[in-house]
C-alpha cells in the first residue's frame, strides 16, 4: 500500500494552480512571478525558511479560484465591465472553497482568500483592513499588483519597474501594506526584481505573438524547431533557439483546439516542491514572529 508523503501534496497544489493558469491566455508565468516576488519579500523581512516557503506557496496559489471565472471574461482583451469586475471579485472565495478540501490547504488558505484585502479596508472579500489581514495576504497581494502593473496585455504595455514602485509608495497605508511595500520597494530600487518582471521560469523571457499581442511562454525543455501556439489566437510559432537565444518564427497555421490546453510543467512543478518539501515538512511553528502580527 503506498503512502501518500508531504511531497506528494504539494506536487497536487502547484499543478491545480498551474491548470488554472493555463487557461489564461495573457498572464503567462503569473503565479512563478508572484510566488519569487513573494519569496524575495519574505526573506526581505526576515522570516524563517519555513514561513518564506509558506509564502511563496501562497503566491503561487493565490489564483486557484479563476476556475471559477467563464472564459470570455478572463481573457477579454479590454477593460472589464462592472459587472465582469464583480465576476473577477469571486475568485478569493471560489479558490478557498476548492483549496478547502486539501490536507495542506492551511498553509495558502490565508493568501487565497485574502490577497486582495487591503489596509484601508475597501479590498475584498470580507473589507479587512490593517492588522487584521493576515501577513501572508498582504506580502503576496503586493507581489500580485506588482506583477500585474509591470505585465503587458492586449490593450497596454507593462509599465516600467520604477514607475509600478512608485504606484506603491504613492499607496502605502491605503492599498499597500506600509512596512511590507517599503521592503518591496527597496528591493525594486536594488534591482533584485529585475530578473523576475517579464519572465515565465528562471532565465526565461517571455515571447510577444505578433499578431495579437499577448505574452508566450515557452518552456524550458522545448527544442529548436518545436511547435509554440498563441494561447490567444492560437498562431502556430517555430521555436528558434540561436546562441541562447529564444525567438519565433510564424508558420501561418492556426491551431485553435491546440492553443490553451492545459500543460503542467513537471519540471517547474518539481522544482518548486523540491525548494518548499524540506522547510513545509518539519515541525510547524506555532505562530508567526510577534512583529508579524503573530
Amino acid at each position: 500500500m503506498s503512502t501518500v508523503t508531504p511531497h506528494d501534496l504539494l506536487r497536487t497544489l502547484y499543478t491545480m494552480a498551474m491548470m488554472v493558469e493555463a487557461r489564461d491566455a495573457y498572464t503567462g508565468g503569473h503565479l512563478w512571478r508572484v510566488a519569487q516576488f513573494s519569496r524575495l519579500l519574505a526573506q526581505a523581512c526576515g522570516l524563517s525558511d519555513r514561513e518564506v516557503e509558506r509564502v511563496a506557496l501562497g503566491g503561487f496559489l493565490h489564483d486557484l479560484g479563476k476556475v471559477g471565472v467563464p472564459d470570455a471574461v478572463l481573457n477579454k482583451p479590454g477593460k472589464l465591465t462592472d459587472e465582469e469586475y464583480d465576476i473577477i471579485k469571486t475568485h478569493p472565495r471560489v479558490g478557498a472553497d476548492l483549496l478547502a478540501g486539501h490536507p495542506l490547504a492551511a498553509l495558502a488558505m490565508d493568501a487565497v482568500l485574502l490577497h486582495h484585502e487591503t489596509p484601508d479596508g475597501r479590498g475584498y472579500p470580507q473589507g479587512l483592513s490593517g492588522e487584521a489581514i493576515p501577513p501572508v495576504a498582504r506580502m503576496v497581494g503586493i507581489a500580485d499588483a506588482f506583477d500585474a502593473m509591470t505585465s503587458s496585455r492586449p490593450y497596454r504595455a507593462g509599465m516600467p519597474i520604477a514607475r509600478a514602485l512608485d504606484i506603491i509608495q504613492d499607496n502605502l497605508g491605503s492599498q499597500f501594506d506600509r512596512a511590507f511595500g517599503q521592503h518591496f520597494i527597496a528591493l525594486g530600487r536594488a534591482g533584485q526584481l529585475e530578473a523576475i518582471v517579464g519572465h515565465s521560469e528562471p532565465g526565461l523571457p517571455l515571447q510577444s505573438c505578433p499578431g495579437c499581442g499577448p505574452i508566450i511562454a515557452v518552456l524550458r525543455e522545448q527544442q529548436d524547431g518545436d511547435s509554440v501556439l498563441c494561447p490567444s489566437c492560437a498562431s502556430e510559432f517555430q521555436l528558434s533557439l540561436h546562441q541562447g537565444r529564444r525567438s519565433l518564427r510564424p508558420t501561418g497555421r492556426q491551431l485553435p483546439a491546440l492553443a490553451r490546453q492545459p500543460r503542467a510543467n513537471p519540471a517547474l512543478i518539481e522544482s518548486l516542491v523540491q525548494a518548499a518539501d524540506p522547510v513545509l515538512s518539519a515541525p510547524r511553528p506555532r505562530r508567526w514572529p510577534a512583529w508579524l502580527g503573530g
